[in-house]
Order: structure tokens, then C-alpha cells, then sequence
């Protein structure tokens, strides 16, 4: 049975003059663009409060109505979290399909979850939404089309009946299997820092480019590794978390992690549910704020950013700004400016300079120094030759000597073979370990 094209009608109250509502309104009609919806007409309403029953004023009520004949529309989008009560009223009122921005987000996520974490994730999400709106969503979901969003499948086609009691026992079960998928990456994480190889976090607005910066990263440093990961002009493209490895030439090693994109008003089920995989930001040595600099709103997208890191309890890692599709806003670009970097991911101008950032982020625990190591202790020079900057080494009567860089903790490790007086930190030599090598 082919489903029938929706037609949404858009609706938003700004609350006592928000200055960011045009914005949100826009970002909603990006959202239902991301559900295949057409949007055929936006409604608002400037308001003191929420109506606690229609949401808008009920005179509104009759434009909308107005506005679905017109344009032959059989749904409409409202631009905040409805209750139970206001869904129930709102259907029988215009008697078609209601849904809010909560559901919105979490059908793209249902759409979009590959992995089975990210698909429970969404799973449970859904569930709660749809926990204490049963009443409200029943006629909802026997209209058109079905489905707890906007389409045909889902958590939706589990028909309410499931009543109460058995979305609860379904919400435990996902929940624990889902905690069994948790404690699985919580032993990785645990063995990654074991290893003590630094965790570098890519992190900003949805469709900034972070996916995108990934794959120039791991083209640049691990062509090898047949590990892209999808990248796609949309919102949403990637809710997996990716963990890439990208070795550096001179032996320094971090991980380059890459999280689910934000946007306002990200539901607090969502944020919930994804808690795990944003468990991966909290962990990093350093976050990489990707913004796409060719947004007129960027500010307010780096605004948005921040406040769901706040949310999520992370506000003391260190951080660079990576204005991404600088090239799009004109800009001569590569450009450093203190902790920003303008850059273009796409056509791979500025990845050498992102790195020089992290480098000198990340890796400040480094001394450059001298080791005369003796010739029956060939094992450690097999150790410096892996993990360590070899500058020159030179073969004397007593044994191996090394000029290099390598982790404060393997010198100390080895002291015993330092030359006296050699070692300095390698902030202090600068960045003779080439950035632009």
C-alpha cells in the first residue's frame, strides 16, 4: 500500500519574545524536511504563556484548520513537547494527526540508528515519550499513517494496546540490555585509558561536519584502515559513536571520537537514552567544537552546543573551535587564531593545522632527550623506536645512543640510561616535531 505523502502544517508559540524562535521554527521545518514531510504553511503566535489546553489560543485554532484545508494538509507539527491532554484536545479539534518536536526528533533517530545500542537507545526514548500520552496518541496513531512519528513502522505498529504495564516491562527489558551494551563499552573506554593513548572528541551542532573532519583525518594518517564513517549533508547522518585510532609520523597516537550531532530543544528522553554514548565526551582529553562557519546563525549553533555539553555535565575538558566550510563564507582559509581553527573538511584545507592544535594539547607530557642504551638491553631500544621520536641514533662503544622525543613516563621509566643534562620538556624545544612534516 503506497503511504500517503504528508502535508504538515508547522506551528510555534514565542514565549515573552524568545531571540532565537525564527530559528527554532526554521530548524523544525529542517526536521520534518529530514522526515520527508512537505511543509506547506507555518503558523505562530507571540504568547505570555502556553495555552494549557490547545497549546496556542484557541481563536489560532480556526487558522489552522484554515490552513490544512487550503493546502490540503493531514498533519500538523507543533514546535514544542505537547502534553497528553493537549494532543487529546488538539485531535479532536482538527481532526487529523498531531504530532511535537520531541516526536519529530526521535522518528529521524529511528530512522537513522544502525547500531543495536543506538537503536535501543531510541527504543526506550520512544517508549517514555509515548508512556503517559496512551490516551492522546491512540487516535493519533489510528489515523493515515501509523507509527509513534510519522511513518509507517516502529514502535507505533506495536498497536497501543500494549498497554501500561506491558510498555513498562518492554522499557526494562531494552534497559537492560542496553545497560549489558554499556558495561561493554564502559570495559573499552577502562582498557583505552589503560593504554593511556589520549582521547580526542569531536563534538558540535548536527550536520557541522564532524563526520566529514573524521574521514580527512583518517585519509591523512590511516589510509590502511577501511574505517570511514558515513557522512551526509542532513541532520542527523551519524548517531553512532566512532572510535578511530590516527597515528601520527612521529610515533604519537589518539583516538578521534565521533559523537551524535545536537540541535535546540534536544528531547530530555533523547538525551537520557543517549547518556552512554555521550559518556564517550566526558571521557576525552579534548573536545573538537566543529562548527559550520558558513551558517549565518553559527553563534547561536555553538550556543545550542554548549548548553546540551552543560546538560550533560561537561564543562571543565579543554576545547578548540573548528569553523568548518570556512571556504563557503569566503574566508582565506587556512587560518589559525589561538584555540580556533578555520578550516574547509571537505576539500581537506586546514586538517594539518587541527592536528598542530591537538598536538600541542594533548601531547605536553613529552621530554626530548638523550638515552645511552646498553647493547644486551635491545628491547628497549625496540620500545623507543615504537613508541617514541627517534631524532638520530648512533651506535657508541657502551651501547645504543638515541636522540629523541618520548612520554615523560617512559623516561621515567628508563632513566637510568639518560645522558646527563639532555632532557627538556618538548613545549619547551617547540614544535620541531613537525607539524607540517
Amino acid at each position: 500500500m503506497e503511504q500517503l505523502q504528508q502535508k504538515a502544517v508547522l506551528v510555534g508559540v514565542n514565549l515573552n519574545h524568545q531571540k532565537d524562535f525564527e530559528y527554532s521554527m526554521e530548524e523544525l521545518a529542517n526536521l520534518a524536511e529530514a522526515c520527508n514531510i512537505e511543509v506547506t504553511a507555518t503558523l505562530t503566535q507571540n504568547l505570555v504563556k502556553i495555552n494549557s489546553s490547545h497549546y496556542i489560543g484557541t481563536g489560532k485554532i480556526e487558522e489552522v484548520r484554515a490552513l490544512l484545508e487550503a493546502n490540503d494538509g493531514n498533519l500538523v507539527i507543533f514546535n514544542d513537547e505537547l502534553s497528553p491532554s493537549q494532543i487529546r484536545n488538539l485531535e479532536a479539534d482538527l481532526d487529523c494527526k498531531i504530532i511535537d518536536r520531541t516526536i519529530l526528533i526521535l522518528d529521524i533517530f529511528d530512522q537513522r540508528a544502525k547500531t543495536r545500542e543506538a537503536q535501543l537507545q531510541v527504543e526506550v526514548a520512544q517508549l517514555k515519550y509515548m508512556l503517559p500520552r496512551l490516551v492522546g496518541l491512540r487516535e493519533s496513531l489510528g489515523r493515515q499513517s501509523g507509527g509513534v512519528g510519522t511513518k509507517n513502522r516502529g514502535v507505533g505498529e506495536t498497536k497501543l494496546e500494549l498497554d501500561r504495564r506491558r510498555i513498562e516491562e518492554k522499557i526494562t527489558a531494552l534497559s537492560k540490555e542496553l545497560e549489558t551494551l554499556v558495561a561493554h563499552r564502559q570495559t573499552q573506554r577502562k582498557q583505552r585509558k589503560k593504554n593511556d593513548v589520549p582521547v580526542v572528541s569531536l563534538v558540535g551542532y548536527t550536520n557541522a561536519g564532524k563526520s566529514t573532519i573524521m574521514n580527512a583525518m583518517m585519509e591523512r594518517f590511516n589510509p590502511e584502515q577501511e574505517k570511514q564513517v558515513f557522512e551526509k549533508d542532513m541532520l542527523f547522518a551519524t548517531l553512532e559513536t566512532s572510535v578511530r585510532s590516527i597515528p601520527l609520523e612521529d610515533n604519537k597516537t589518539f583516538l578521534l571520537t565521533d559523537t551524535v550531532g545536537f540541535v535546540s530543544k534536544l528531547p530530555h528522553h533523547l538525551i537520557k537514552a543517549f547518556r552512554s554514548t555521550l559518556e564517550e565526551v566526558a571521557e576525552a582529553d579534548l573536545l573538537i567544537h566543529v562548527v559550520d562557519y558558513s551558517n549565518p546563525e553559527y553563534e547561536r549553533l555553538i550556543d545550542i552546543t554548549n548548553q546540551t555539553l552543560k546538560e550533560i555535565g561537561i564543562t571543565d575538558i579543554p576545547v578548540i573551535y573548528a569553523y568548518n566550510k570556512s571556504d563557503l563564507a569566503e574566508r582565506a582559509i587556512p587560518e589559525v587564531q589561538g584555540d580556533k581553527v578555520f578550516l574547509a573538511a571537505k576539500p581537506r584545507i586546514g586538517i594539518q593545522e587541527l592536528i598542530g592544535l591537538i598536538r600541542e594539547r594533548v601531547f605536553k607530557d613529552y621530554i626530548r632527550c638523550e638515552m645511552l642504551i646498553p647493547y644486551d638491553q635491545g628491547a628497549v631500544v625496540s620500545y623507543f623506536n615504537e613508541h617514541a621520536h627517534i631524532f638520530e641514533t648512533s651506535y657508541e662503544p657502551e651501547g645504543t645512543k638515541l636522540s629523541m622525543e618520548c612520554k615523560q613516563s617512559d623516561y621515567g621509566k628508563y632513566k637510568q640510561y639518560a645522558l646527563e643534562g639532555t632532557e627538556e620538556s618538548a613545549s619547551a624545544v617547540g614544535d620541531e616535531s613537525g607539524v607540517n612534516d
